[in-house]
């Protein structure tokens, strides 16, 4: 019983404790081999590699430019992938909204977070702000697609009509006596 609780020890002799550091050694030697070889066919290719402290020397104006407009050129490429992200799931949120309302026009007071309302709005009065929420989301979703000025000011219009919309729930979850809605 002893034994299955205490494994006996593994003791190593002087001579394989020098075999498996003679082993290390060679495998260490190995891997810097490699490294080193990688860093030269690394660095025998100039155009990929960045300028480390080694060769530092200015750049000159058209180097300088060329620079600037690859950078521009990822940074719109990102700024569009990020919109057309943030796009899509305003679409996903305007879905949700008008599924929200053919429900309340087809069965009203069935979803409960507008059934919380029945005793102090009408049915077409939450209708109402849920379209004004989806043309709010179209309003952003317009100001995110479109990447000139003119289509930026859609970003700002959709923020008013946000905050507005914001006020008109906000108003009516104070008026209600209990806070039923919070649990």
């Amino acid at each position: 019983m002893k034994s299955l609780l205490h494994p006996p020890v593994i003791v190593a002799t002087k001579n394989e404790w020098r075999e498996r550091d003679v082993a290390r050694m060679m495998v260490m030697k190995k891997l810097r081999r490699k490294w080193n070889k990688s860093r030269r066919e690394f660095h025998d290719d100039d155009k990929f590699s960045l300028p480390t402290h080694d060769d530092v020397y200015p750049l000159d104006t058209q180097e300088q430019e060329e620079l600037v407009r690859s950078l521009e050129r990822t940074q719109a490429q990102q700024s569009f992938l990020w919109r057309s992200i943030f796009a899509a799931l305003l679409l996903c949120y305007a879905a949700f909204l008008v599924f929200s309302i053919y429900q309340q026009a087809y069965t009203p007071w069935e979803l409960r977070y507008h059934a919380y309302f029945m005793d102090e709005v009408d049915s077409w009065m939450i209708m109402a702000a849920d379209w004004a929420a989806v043309l709010a989301c179209l309003m952003a979703i317009t100001g995110l697609l479109h990447n000139s000025e003119n289509h930026r000011r859609w970003l700002w219009y959709s923020c008013c009509a946000g905050i507005l919309l914001a006020v008109f729930w906000l108003y009516h979850m104070l008026r209600k006596a209990n806070y039923a809605y919070l649990y």
